[in-house]
């Protein structure tokens, strides 16, 4: 017997799941985007010769790695 699945509401749990799945996903996202963002900085400090930026910056790339 084959469910049509048009006139269906998801389950509860499936809908957790999905919202679970998306968080996941956008926290990536973000957390790819901040990186990137560090890395520029950092290459500006070095540009800048700024020692005390660098190793800031270096250090927050490091704990969101």
């Amino acid at each position: 017997m084959e469910r049509n699945l048009v006139n269906t509401t998801p389950q509860p749990e499936v809908s957790a799941k999905v919202s679970e799945f998306a968080e996941m996903v956008l926290n990536n996202a973000l957390r790819n985007f901040r990186k990137e963002q560090i890395r520029k900085e950092i290459d500006q400090s070095l540009q800048d010769r700024n020692k005390e930026e660098f190793l800031r910056l270096t250090e927050e790339l490091k704990n969101i790695s």
